[in-house]
């Protein structure tokens, strides 16, 4: 049985001291494939770096991140995720995405900042991988602003209503991303996404983020997209084994890997 994390920053500081070890649990786990969506021009050579020791297992992303753009840097980031695109190297655009939570006085750039890369996704026939906190209505405005057959992508670590996640779909080409929030007993997305279709989702980990329970508290690692699969197939009353057939399916449509 195997997975595929669509979302996890392996390459991240939190992982300096056992990266290879984190890498190995998960692949020894049947976590087959890890992608891995860029934050900043900062982290470009560490995600590659990553990606070049485990070929087979690790995919890179280029983009710039809400919570990375301000008006000192977003047109020179923007520049570096164009020229990276250039290269042929990465499987899809992300993350990228509208951020409100920290920081509301950027709101305006961070529009732009994702137009800029949507555009640059359509260009290169790319998907998107898109970070959403705080915001939701002003992301897909955008996204309907852009959509078209062109376009395709994932609302990555969904924690929305059921109106919200038949918004996503109702863009077509485009799937929810599910992760550890999943497993938390207050958070009632088990509640929306029992109401959801198999083919829209996907599974993913934000490692070192989010870590499902019964793992709360610590750093979270690819191998923990074990637990929820078993919280989505005990959701669905599925096997879990169908859960992976069908993540897998959705991903390898999604970023053709």
């Amino acid at each position: 049985m195997k997975f595929i994390d669509t979302h996890s920053h392996l390459y991240a500081k939190e992982f300096d001291e056992d990266r290879d070890e984190v890498v190995q649990k998960a692949i020894d786990s049947g976590v087959e494939k890890i992608l891995l969506p860029n934050i900043s021009s900062k982290y470009t050579q560490r995600m590659l770096s990553l990606c070049q020791n485990y070929p087979d297992n690790c995919f890179p992303m280029m983009g710039l991140h809400p919570c990375d753009v301000n008006l000192d840097n977003y047109e020179k980031e923007i520049m570096h995720v164009k020229k990276e695109l250039l290269t042929k190297k990465y499987i899809a655009v992300g993350e990228i995405g509208i951020d409100l939570h920290w920081d509301k006085s950027t709101l305006e750039v961070q529009k732009k900042a994702f137009a800029s890369q949507i555009l640059l996704a359509k260009k290169n026939n790319l998907p998107v991988v898109i970070h959403v906190r705080n915001s939701f209505d002003e992301t897909i405005n955008i996204v309907d602003k852009y959509n078209d057959d062109n376009l395709r992508g994932v609302f990555h670590c969904f924690t929305g209503n059921i109106k919200e996640a038949n918004q996503i779909i109702g863009l077509n080409n485009f799937y929810i991303g599910i992760g550890g929030v999943l497993t938390f007993k207050n958070s009632n997305l088990d509640k929306t996404i029992q109401n959801i279709n198999n083919e829209y989702l996907l599974l993913e980990t934000d490692s070192p983020y989010l870590t499902p329970t019964p793992y709360r508290g610590i750093r979270n690692e690819s191998k923990h997209i074990i637990e929820i699969a078993k919280k989505l197939a005990e959701i669905k009353n599925i096997s879990i084994e169908e859960v992976s057939r069908f993540t897998n399916e959705n991903a390898n449509r999604l970023f053709k890997i």
